[in-house]
């Protein structure tokens, strides 16, 4: 993940566990016994209430907890000109599936998608002073990578270059709109670089006709096209794609999962360049259990071995609440693991 805005060093991913009259009202939205008004109301007083959790916990960038959002990404994907999804759909054990996104026509940017929660978030900041808003959106990467070739229609777009092109366009038109808002903190949720250190999803991009080595310096290419004409005031196992991540993406703050063994070793940390930040995610989202203290202070100073301590920070390695469907832990294992955080980072 990355960021554009400013250095926290005790910071989160952004999602949290949703309230419990949040995942009703969002059922009851979907059979149709509240209306769409009423399931916005409901979730303004969840994320009035979460704002109070965050500030009550020790952090100073504040979101809504994606209390509004079903999915991390197709929320906002979905509401791109020229993409379609399926209709979200409840199955035979009561779940819910959720949709397939597919480009079916020219990319465009017909309307403002993150500009008013936002500015619900900003109004419920103002009452913390010394609070910043933060702005999590999927990265531009996820809407290539999560339909490949097949997704994307032949007629609108025989050629991918253009596109990239449409796609750069879309993004550029909402930072914008959300810089004029007044947002200076947002954060790109980019999960396809990680999936490129798994070998089992290298080779299914491989089977889709993709390269996986050249597909992290496409989208290197993309992100940094996005963000070059960014507004004054915003900023912007790794091993297999560690040095392009690092010194090919313009962006300032990376947010990197590091909380088991699968992410690996601290290695690929070495080619941090000077003026950028890691924000370490050594606390896991996924389970209850709280971390020993000691034990993260230890893997940090493992960490500065490859990067100085004045380049690194600290957060949960993900977000609490990804989907609708919550992690395994309560609301208040959540805030402890948050506490954990803001303590480690003044200590350290």
């Amino acid at each position: 993940m990355v960021l554009l805005g400013p250095i926290q060093r005790a910071d989160h991913v952004g999602s949290f566990l949703r309230y419990p009259e949040v995942l009703k009202a969002r059922l009851d939205a979907l059979i149709g016994s509240i209306s769409p008004e009423a399931l916005r109301q409901i979730q303004d007083e969840a994320i009035k209430k979460v704002i109070q959790a965050q500030v009550g916990n020790g952090l100073v960038t504040l979101t809504d907890g994606e209390q509004r959002r079903d999915l991390f990404h197709l929320d906002f994907l979905a509401r791109v000109g020229g993409v379609e999804t399926a209709d979200m759909s409840v199955g035979p054990d009561g779940k819910t599936v959720p949709p397939h996104l597919k480009i079916t026509g020219k990319l465009h940017h017909n309307q403002d998608i993150q500009v008013a929660d936002f500015l619900f978030l900003q109004l419920q900041t103002k009452q913390y002073p010394g609070c910043i808003p933060k702005v999590c959106i999927p990265s531009p990467t996820m809407l290539h990578f999560r339909t490949g070739r097949a997704g994307i229609d032949m007629t609108a777009y025989p050629n991918l270059d253009t596109f990239m092109d449409d796609l750069v366009q879309v993004y550029r038109a909402e930072i914008k709109a959300l810089y004029d808002a007044g947002c200076r903190y947002i954060q790109l949720d980019d999960t396809n670089l990680a999936y490129l250190c798994d070998p089992k999803m290298r080779a299914e991009a491989a089977q889709r006709g993709e390269n996986p080595d050249a597909l992290p310096h496409t989208y290197a290419k993309l992100l940094n096209r996005v963000l070059e004409d960014r507004p004054d005031g915003l900023r912007g196992g790794y091993e297999p794609i560690a040095e392009t991540l690092f010194k090919e993406f313009d962006v300032d703050t990376y947010f990197l999962e590091f909380d088991d063994e699968r992410s690996g070793g601290f290695k690929s940390l070495r080619f941090v360049p000077e003026g950028k930040i890691v924000v370490l995610g050594l606390v896991t989202s996924k389970f209850p259990k709280l971390e020993s203290k000691e034990a993260i202070k230890a893997r940090i100073k493992e960490a500065t071995e490859y990067c100085p301590l004045d380049r690194l920070a600290l957060s949960p390695q993900c977000g609490f609440s990804s989907s609708h469907h919550d992690n395994k832990l309560s609301m208040e294992e959540q805030w402890a693991k948050i506490r954990l955080v803001v303590e480690i980072a003044k200590e350290v």
